[in-house]
């Protein structure tokens, strides 16, 4: 489960981030690389890896290879078309010999680069298709005089409205019919699904479920629904064997046993496709605790099926930070605490949480659906049975924190923030509210309650609605405790109550106002994260009129949410807290879907009007992803690899074809 700008970067990090950071670096660095259309692209350092010995220097290259050799994994995912449109416009544009100073051309060059940022042809948050800027006629004229060709459907699709949204979540357009992403054939529709897995009766072990449907790609072959499992052998298999040959080769350099036998069960899941040697992989991945290098790698997170049953691919390879990791094991260790006195029914508290390991690491590599969007904190196993018996490891991306927070202030703040000692109090707590409530989220908020006996998986019960609940409850357990004293008492907190306000401020400032500038207007809310967002505001906001908890206000024709009484939103948080994990606790459809669709979904256009206005006056987009560094062999006469060293690539562009050369 990730804390991401995909999959949820907190709003706070990209336009309000202070710059203090405990990571030291060279001054000149320049983390700004370039801006095209919403996006803005970053670069980033990887503090501690020259102090790594060579071996630990192999592993970090070699899991890197292997996440980058899944890479073209994810295009595929995203939509059917995506590889051989992109394949057909990296041809274009590094073959194409006519007049590259035009409107038309800077269009197309545009388009080629939001595809690689968002591995495809649909927009990495909102999930709508991308408008080309260009004509058919123009892409006619650079094909014909590129000597390129692109079949007549992909061709067709960019410039139609088939396929319009990659993840449709609005059931009365059809969940998978409305839905381009590629984890069902065309023909499929959402009661084909929902028969397939009705269909099967039981899983091996009903206390320790599979997860159904992780690693496949459901289709209709002579009239059946079957499988197409992603597997050496199977769909993928290309890429899937070049991944084996790299994580053989981290295993030849693991840094102890648990960690060799971690990519054994790994490259065995690999081999296979067996999901229950997934879970055994995800037991022994998630014991392994010692060890300076650590890494994701698999199909993970299925925010992108409408479902909730396929995984996304990606991988990130990181370096622990010992020095922050430290200030946040008091976290980790309190947990039992967090959880007593957690708001939810006592019924639903876990009477033993285990095994939560909390690090901020500095990432080294990320690939598929971890870049060039990159999450700042990821919280996994995401099955519940492993989450309960063997615990989870949750992560905070130190230097991916730092690269936002050191790449520039667009001066949003002073747009939308109500008061000067709201923003100061920002300049003064941001970051470290931010980094604070992003691991309450991951450590305790995904870790914390549990599932009746007998209530089937989230998936299966609260279906389309899944993942934005979770979400939402989880940012829930970091709003209810940020404010609370427990955190001074432990030692990593400040001042609770003026990180409790700055951190109140700023998500209901996002939730209800500043988020909107990242759809279009008219548009319903799609995404999980933002839905997720919404609903804790709104709902806070309404139930709390009759005591003006958080009071609508107009200055200067400008709309503000202020808040009045933190103390009474810090309740209100607590009793929303309470009812959705009742909600996942007991499998409640209907009133997690009514959560969702009467908070989470419709936008106030009066408002998203005047927001947009207010936004159009900045120049900074608004969503920021990253370039990799390049992790470089330095060999011997013999060839002996002796070395390994990081330099940054050239550009954007320069990163993204020679991806698609080598991988």
């Amino acid at each position: 489960m990730k804390n991401s700008i995909k999959q949820i970067l907190l709003f706070v990090f990209i336009f309000f981030i202070s710059c203090s950071s405990p990571i030291k670096e060279k001054s000149d660095f320049n983390f700004f690389s370039e801006q095209f259309a919403d996006l803005k692209i970053l670069r980033y350092q990887v503090p501690g890896f020259d102090e790594l010995n060579l071996d630990q220097k192999k592993l970090v290259y070699y899991l890197s290879q292997a996440g980058l050799s899944g890479r073209d994994i994810m295009y595929d995912q995203n939509y059917r078309h995506n590889i051989s449109i992109r394949n057909t416009m990296e041809k274009i544009y590094t073959d194409y010999n006519g007049d590259k100073s035009s409107d038309d051309w800077k269009k197309f060059e545009t388009y080629l680069k939001r595809i690689w940022f968002s591995n495809g042809i649909h927009h990495h948050y909102s999930n709508d298709k991308f408008e080309p800027g260009f004509s058919i006629a123009f892409l006619e004229k650079l094909l014909n005089e590129s000597n390129v060709e692109l079949n007549k459907e992909a061709f067709e699709v960019i410039f139609n409205d088939e396929d319009s949204k990659k993840v449709n979540l609005d059931a009365s357009k059809g969940l998978i019919k409305g839905s381009a992403v590629n984890f069902y054939g065309p023909d499929l529709t959402t009661e084909d699904v929902d028969f397939y897995y009705s269909e099967i009766k039981k899983v091996p072990n009903p206390k320790k479920p599979i997860s159904l449907g992780l690693n496949s790609k459901l289709i209709k072959e002579n009239g059946k629904l079957v499988e197409k499992v992603w597997k050496l052998g199977g769909m993928y298999n290309k890429e899937i064997k070049n991944i084996i040959y790299w994580l053989s080769k981290a295993s030849e350099v693991a840094e102890n046993e648990k960690q060799k036998e971690g990519f054994e069960l790994l490259i065995k899941y690999y081999e296979t496709g067996d999901l229950s040697i997934w879970d055994q992989y995800n037991v022994a991945w998630v014991e392994t605790v010692k060890g300076d290098v650590d890494y994701i790698n698999g199909f993970i997170e299925v925010y992108n099926d409408p479902k909730g049953y396929r995984g996304s691919y990606e991988s990130v390879v990181q370096i622990k930070d010992f020095e922050m990791s430290k200030k946040m094991d008091a976290l980790s260790e309190n947990a039992q605490w967090f959880e007593d006195n957690s708001p939810i029914m006592e019924k639903h508290k876990k009477n033993n949480v285990v095994g939560i390991s909390y690090n901020t690491v500095n990432v080294a590599s990320e690939a598929g659906d971890a870049s060039p969007s990159t999450p700042i904190g990821i919280n996994l196993p995401n099955a519940n049975w492993i989450r309960v018996e063997h615990g989870s490891k949750s992560i905070s991306l130190g230097n991916i924190l730092y690269a936002y927070g050191n790449a520039g202030s667009s001066g949003r703040l002073n747009e939308f923030a109500f008061s000067q000692k709201e923003i100061d109090l920002e300049i003064k707590h941001g970051e470290n509210a931010g980094s604070l409530h992003t691991a309450l989220h991951e450590v305790i908020g995904h870790a914390s309650g549990k599932i009746n006996e007998g209530v089937g998986t989230t998936k299966e019960t609260l279906k389309s609605y899944a993942s934005a609940l979770e979400e939402a409850r989880a940012d829930l357990v970091g709003l209810y405790y940020i404010p609370d004293n427990k955190l001074e008492e432990i030692g990593i907190s400040p001042s609770a109550e003026e990180m409790g306000i700055a951190s109140y401020d700023g998500y209901i400032r996002n939730g209800l106002i500043t988020q909107l500038i990242r759809i279009k207007l008219g548009d319903d809310i799609e995404e999980s994260h933002m839905r997720n967002r919404q609903l804790i505001s709104l709902w806070a906001y309404e139930q709390g009129l009759k005591d003006n908890i958080i009071e609508k206000v107009k200055k200067n024709n400008k709309t503000f949410y202020v808040i009045n009484d933190y103390k009474k939103l810090r309740e209100l948080f607590g009793v929303l807290l309470k009812e959705i994990q009742r909600i996942k606790s007991e499998g409640d459809f209907e009133a997690g879907k009514n959560l969702i669709e009467n908070y989470g979904v419709k936008v106030d256009q009066e408002l998203h009007k005047e927001v947009l206005e207010r936004n159009s006056k900045f120049t900074s987009a608004p969503y920021s992803g990253f370039i990799n560094p390049e992790l470089v062999l330095v060999k011997d006469e013999d060839g002996n690899v002796i070395d390994v060293k990081i330099q940054q690539p050239i550009s954007f562009a320069f990163q993204m074809l020679s991806y698609s050369e080598k991988y």
